[in-house]
């Protein structure tokens, strides 16, 4: 694990309030060497929270604008349970291209990253990250912080959940030796079939032991579950 996401975490826990979340996300900038990092969740009450980079002026802008009905970022991951490039959403409306003119004015990049997330009683959110740069450069950027971006997010999500709104955080059942052994070894990045051999069992069981693990947590993945489990104290990475 590299030392970025490590120092992520050691911020994260002394983290108590919203503000100190807001601050949190801003440091992620230096912390990453990119312009913008974007957190927004929206329970299952409808009540939306945000911790950004982005200047005031243009949050602002987009909330009077409404602009979430049309945002191509917003419209495409409430669709999707995987992260997706922005590059991949649909962008040729008139709408959608007047609204990345005004966004680009604003300061907001040519690159995206966003993963959507799937919380408890009804909640979403969605963490960003976003930078001006060519093609090439940024894919070589997500290429080798993809794994953080991931944990990144459902670690401020969880964060997010414990300070505001408590009551959606879920009682989680004890792992099993087999499913702790299970999550550390996929959570150190080996793969399903180099973690079935550690453990002498087959890719199979791992499965098993993955997705009990994932419906005890209440993880929507498997990189999730692993973030929870490592943010609750059951493994060390």
């Amino acid at each position: 694990m590299q030392n970025r996401i490590i120092t992520f975490i050691e911020r994260l826990q002394q983290v108590t309030t919203l503000d100190q979340l807001q601050a949190l996300v801003v440091g992620l900038s230096g912390l990453y060497q990119i312009e913008h990092f974007v957190y927004h969740s929206v329970n299952s009450a409808g009540e939306p929270y945000a911790a950004l980079t982005y200047s005031v002026d243009w949050v602002d802008h987009y909330l009077d604008r409404d602009f979430g009905r049309i945002d191509p970022v917003v419209l495409g991951c409430y669709q999707r349970f995987h992260p997706v490039d922005w590059k991949q959403l649909d962008w040729s409306g008139k709408a959608a291209k007047s609204f990345m003119f005004e966004a680009s004015d604003a300061g907001v990049g040519n690159q995206g990253y966003s993963i959507p997330i799937r919380g408890p009683n009804g909640q979403f959110a969605l963490f960003t990250a976003n930078h001006t740069c060519s093609d090439d450069d940024w894919v070589k950027f997500t290429d080798e912080h993809v794994q953080d971006l991931i944990l990144i997010a459902h670690y401020l999500n969880q964060k997010a959940l414990e300070i505001e709104r408590g009551t959606d955080k879920l009682a989680y059942q004890n792992l099993s030796p087999r499913e702790l052994d299970a999550l550390t070894l996929i959570g150190m990045g080996k793969s399903r079939g180099h973690a079935a051999e550690s453990l002498s069992i087959s890719e199979h069981t791992l499965r098993v032991y993955i997705e009990s693990a994932r419906f005890k947590l209440g993880a929507a993945n498997t990189t999730h579950a692993v973030a929870l489990a490592m943010a609750s104290g059951k493994i060390i990475v």
